[in-house]
This record gives structure tokens, C-alpha cells and sequence, in this order.
């Protein structure tokens, strides 16, 4: 059987955002594919049901269910912008519904069925007049200059497509959640003038016809959405500047409370590179996501308990929930797959790519030197023997973790496997999954505290006989392309290096990045120099490809010229690679044939520096 290629990007079919049939027979859901000759990521909207082939439906992504099942809302492109349209479910063509001037965001529809809320950018723009700043938060990564526009409420009649817009003002409205009576929204938002440095931001409540807010929360939890389940509003939020996400009853005139208690894991409600769900009723029960030992699971809160049981387990990790009728369906990635559709655990689809034999990872708990557990993952071919190359590739955040899953979008992981390399992949200090001491542990000590959690690995399996001490490498993208340059000036051990979305300088990095304020004060405890390899750049000697995004607003490519240039003038080979009009998350959701450069580049620079390797 082959093995995975590159060219395989092409073929890969990666659904989401699955969404039960009120009647609990059937998902919607979204798959995304890459288009080699479009270059473009094309999603589609699928239907799929127990004991028949999944059809495709529209063109378009999150798609939503009216209350009866006979409409489907979704959005697609139209001239250009997101606009939602509503498909009927007995036959016909789609219906533009909105036209929006800037775009529309994911529907919710009303209780009743007869109305639709969305979140959207509003505001005009004027791409020639000057940029005027009052606070940091004037860019997004992904947005770029924000140019005054912001993003709000509305809410748009089924028939008639007469909509109206429910807030406005200088802040920006999080997604919507309907009251039962459809009388009320409900949405997060920060709205207090020092918001920047604060971090504030609170749940609110407006009617749906318009009208004044109320403001439910006083500041004491830093919220980032809302739902309402049932007759209760459910919210997650951050009691800490940096801290494990949680979830909190809002209650009018009372405030928030936390809900699940003594988990000490990371509630995940689901983000482009973080997986995870909005949590749903099941019944009386509260289903939810949150990360445990790199897997995002899957749990269960009965109703009136304290303490959530998983309600799905193994190595899978989930993306995407929602239930109705008793049922609740999923998204879970396997070692296998990137993704399949699953109602109440029967599996709908078949996409993982079956005629290519896929390497899967083994899980180590690996000791540092200070006597603290690290787990990883290395996949390897285990029929070669005796030391090869090794890669050891770091995962971004800190506040991510890699998961012993296929993901769709490290394929150089599986080619290098092929050619007889070794792949670790570790969760140091301030990974998640375990625990909140050790998602905090590298607070204020990037590369201080962290740095031996890799460095020790390394010389494990080294002396295991799987590593070749003369042929080691190192990648990472964003706080790993951080730990990448990091490592390169305290080792020369590497062959090699690629650091991705990188950090060079703190201090650079905190007046230009859309979160620098938040890194240098919570995540650097506002030592930045000590922390910063540019402090260190004397000591590189390893050949580097740095590649980066040049529309990055988290990570600024000024922070890849600044490495760029000082490897540079001390005589380093060194390589720059830019992808124009990236972002920070281009490697897993931007242009088809810059993610496929992504990873031929990596694989192209080890096997040139790191000598004897394979072809």
C-alpha cells in the first residue's frame, strides 16, 4: 500500500462543524477540500444519515437548521462577501437571504423559526484615509487594520429579508444567543474604555427588536462567548489573565458561577487550530469539550452533578458538537483520519484516505531533568532499525498540545516517517491537558523553564538507539518557531532548523502584535529581554528556514526579518521565506499551494543540512 505524499493535500476531505436534523436523523455538516487549480480551500455543505451515502447540498459552510427541519441556512459567497441564504429541504434552489454590505456570519435562528440573529462587520471603509489609534486593539490577525469597523448584531425576517441592526458603538459584538421566548439576545462584549489593557470583557443582553443592553457580569471573569441552553445562559470565560477556560451560569441580578467543578482540565469550545465544541444540552445534560492529555474530549455533566464523566474516550480528538432530539452528533480525528461524522456514535463517513498506509504515533512519557513528566508522541517506521534522523517538531500556543491524531495539515510528518525519519512531538510546560499548574508553569520563563522538556527527550532516544545524535533537526511554528529559535541558541546539537510564524524579540513583538500587550504583561510577566533568543543570537550556528506569513498581526513578519538579518551578518546560512498576504493561521486554513510550499520547504532543508539522511 502507498504511503502519504505531499500531492495527497489535494485529496484530503476534512469535514466540520457537524449540525443534527431537529428530527435526529440526519447531519449537516461542512467539508473542506483544497483546489489544486483555483488554489483555493472550497467548502461544501454535506448531508449525511445512518445506512445511506452522505450528498453533497450547497456550496457554502455552517450550515444551521430551522426549528422544523424544513430549512437549512447556511452561507456562501455572493459577489464577494458572505452572505446567508436558506435551502428548503423538500426540493428547490437556495435563497440569498441577506446582502449584507461588509458580509454575514454564522445564522441562528429564532425559536420560532420566523427570524435569523448573525454577527457581521459593519462600518465603512476608506482605504486611503489615515489610520487613527486611541487604543491596541486598532488590528486582528486575519482582519488586519481594523479601520474603525466593527463588528454587530442583527437580526433578519425568514420572509421578507427585512433586517435590523440590534447593536452599535465603538466595540465589537460577540456571536449571538436567543432567549427561549425569542424576545432577548444574548452576546459578549468589551466595552469599557480601557478594554485593551484590561482584558474585560462581560455577557450582555439587548432586545431583539433593538433597544438598550443590560450587563449581566461585572467584570470579574473575562468572558469570550455565550449560549442559551434552555432557560439558562451559559458562558465561558477566563478567571485569569492566563488559566484554564471554564464554564459559568449567568444569572440576571446574581452574576456568573461556575458550573463544572474539580476537572482541572481546559473547557475547549472550539477555534481554528484548537478543536473542541459549543456546548449543548442533552437532555438535562451538558455536553462539552475540554482537553485531556492532548486529546479534546468529549464530557457528560448529568444534570445536577458536580463532576463530568467523559462520554467518549480512545485516542480521538473532537471537533464540533451538537445535538437535538435526544442525539448528539461529532467530528472525532483519529490516528487514521482527520475527521469523521459520527451520530450518537455510529460513524456516517469515510474519509479518512484508505488507500494510503498512514504511520501512527506511540505515546512516551518522557522524564525532564527537574523530575518533571512529559508526555510526547514519535512516529517512526518501526521496521527500520538503529538510529536515523530525528525531527523534533514544537507545537504553537504555549497553550496548544499535540495529539497522537492525523491532522491534515503536518504531512511532511508522514513523508519524513516514510523516508526513515523519526517525528517527536511533545507537550512541555504549559501545554494543555495537564492541568492548570502545568498550562501556567512557564508563565514569565519562556525557554527558562521549558527548555529541558525537550532537550531531555532528545537524549533518551539518543541513547535508545532511535536517534542519531549527528543527524537531529528542529521545527516549530508560532511559540514553536519561538522554541526554535530559543533552542538554537542554547544547543548546538541541530543539523537544522525551520522556525515558522516566528518570535524573535519580546520587546519588538510587544508594541506590534495584536496581542503584545497581553504576551509581555501575562505570558513574559513583562521580562521580555531575558526571554528573547535576540538576546542570545551570538550563539546560532544552525543552518535556518525561517518561513512566515507576511499578513501575520499575531506574529509580525518584522520578527522573521529581524532573525533573517542578524543570522545574516554573523555568517549563519540562513533562508527567508515569505507568503504574501498570510496570516498567522496560513498553515492550516490558508492558500492550498502555500501550505503544500510549507511543507516541501521543510522536508527540502533537512535532507539538504541534516547529512546521511534517507532520500
Amino acid at each position: 500500500m502507498p504511503r502519504l505524499s505531499l500531492d495527497d493535500l489535494y485529496r484530503l476531505a476534512i469535514p466540520s462543524d457537524p449540525q443534527v436534523r431537529p428530527d435526529g436523523e440526519a447531519v449537516a455538516y461542512t467539508l473542506t477540500t483544497s483546489d489544486r487549480d483555483t488554489d483555493e480551500n472550497r467548502t461544501e455543505i454535506w448531508l449525511a444519515a445512518p445506512g445511506v451515502q452522505p450528498r453533497r447540498l450547497a456550496t457554502g459552510s455552517l450550515p444551521r437548521w430551522s426549528p422544523d427541519g424544513r430549512t437549512l441556512a447556511f452561507v456562501q459567497p455572493v459577489d464577494g462577501r458572505p452572505q446567508i441564504s436558506l435551502l428548503p429541504m423538500d426540493g428547490g434552489e437556495a435563497r440569498v437571504l441577506t446582502s449584507a454590505a461588509l458580509g454575514a456570519g454564522a445564522p441562528l435562528w429564532s425559536p420560532d423559526g420566523t427570524r435569523i440573529a448573525y454577527g457581521g462587520p459593519h462600518g465603512t471603509v476608506d482605504q486611503n484615509a489615515p489610520i487613527v489609534a486611541d487604543r491596541l486593539d486598532y488590528k486582528a490577525d486575519g482582519a488586519g487594520l481594523l479601520r474603525g469597523i466593527t463588528s454587530h448584531l442583527v437580526v433578519v425576517d425568514v420572509v421578507s429579508g427585512a433586517s435590523r441592526q440590534v447593536t452599535e458603538g465603538d466595540f465589537h459584538a460577540g456571536s449571538p444567543a436567543w432567549s427561549p421566548d425569542g424576545g432577548t439576545l444574548a452576546f459578549v462584549a468589551a466595552m469599557d474604555d480601557d478594554r485593551d489593557l484590561t482584558m474585560a470583557s462581560d455577557v450582555y443582553t439587548v432586545p431583539a427588536a433593538g433597544g438598550a443592553f443590560t450587563r449581566l457580569t461585572g467584570g470579574e471573569i473575562i468572558f469570550a462567548a455565550v449560549w442559551w441552553l434552555g432557560d439558562t445562559i451559559v458562558a465561558a470565560g477566563l478567571p485569569e489573565k492566563v488559566s484554564h477556560t471554564r464554564l459559568y451560569r449567568v444569572v440576571p441580578g446574581t452574576g456568573a458561577t461556575e458550573i463544572v467543578t474539580g476537572l482541572d482540565r481546559n473547557v475547549m469550545t472550539g477555534h481554528p487550530g484548537y478543536p473542541g465544541a459549543t456546548p449543548q444540552l442533552l437532555g438535562d445534560d451538558l455536553l462539552f469539550c475540554a482537553r485531556d492529555r492532548g486529546l479534546t474530549h468529549l464530557y457528560r455533566l448529568p444534570e445536577g452533578a458536580a463532576e463530568a464523566v467523559k462520554e467518549e474516550g480512545g485516542q480521538v480528538t473532537v471537533s464540533g458538537v451538537s445535538s437535538a432530539a435526544g442525539v448528539y452528533a461529532h467530528v472525532a480525528a483519529t490516528p487514521y483520519s482527520a475527521g469523521e461524522v459520527f451520530l450518537d456514535g455510529e460513524q456516517l463517513t469515510a474519509y479518512a484516505p484508505g488507500d494510503l498506509e498512514l504511520f501512527a504515533p506511540s505515546t512516551r512519557v518522557f522524564t525532564a531533568p527537574d523530575g518533571t513528566e512529559v508526555e510526547g508522541f514519535v512516529l517512526r517506521d518501526e521496521n527500520r532499525t538503529g538510529p536515523g534522523p530525528l525531527l523534533l517538531d514544537i507545537h504553537g500556543g504555549p497553550h496548544n498540545a499535540w495529539a497522537p491524531v492525523f491532522d491534515g495539515a503536518h504531512l511532511y510528518h508522514q513523508v519524513l516517517a516514510a523516508r526513515g525519519w523519526t517525528v517527536l512531538t511533545l507537550n512541555p510546560r504549559a501545554s494543555d491537558g495537564y492541568g492548570e499548574a502545568f498550562f501556567t508553569a512557564a508563565v514569565g520563563a519562556w525557554g527558562l523553564a521549558d527548555d529541558q522538556d525537550f532537550l531531555g527527550p532528545l537524549d533518551d532516544l539518543v541513547a535508545e538507539g532511535v536517534a542519531d545524535p549527528e543527524r537531529l533537526a528542529v521545527t516549530g511554528y508560532s511559540y514553536g518557531g519561538y522554541m526554535t529559535c530559543w533552542l538554537s541558541t542554547q544547543t548546538g546539537r541541530f543539523r537544522a532548523a525551520v522556525p515558522g510564524g516566528i518570535v524573535a524579540d519580546l520587546a519588538s513583538m510587544a508594541g506590534t502584535s495584536d496581542m503584545g500587550y497581553y504576551l509581555k504583561e501575562h505570558e513574559n510577566g513583562g521580562e521580555v529581554v531575558k526571554q528573547s533568543p535576540m538576546t542570545h543570537v551570538d550563539q546560532v550556528t544552525t543552518p535556518t528556514l525561517i518561513l512566515h506569513g507576511d499578513g501575520d498581526d499575531r506574529c509580525p513578519v518584522g520578527q522573521a526579518e529581524q532573525w533573517f538579518a542578524a543570522l545574516r551578518e554573523r555568517g549563519v546560512p540562513v533562508r527567508l521565506v515569505r507568503y504574501p498576504g498570510a496570516s498567522h493561521l496560513f498553515i492550516v486554513q490558508g492558500r492550498p499551494s502555500h501550505r503544500f510550499d510549507y511543507n516541501e520547504r521543510v522536508i527540502t532543508w533537512l535532507e539538504q543540512w541534516v547529512s546521511g539522511s534517507p532520500n
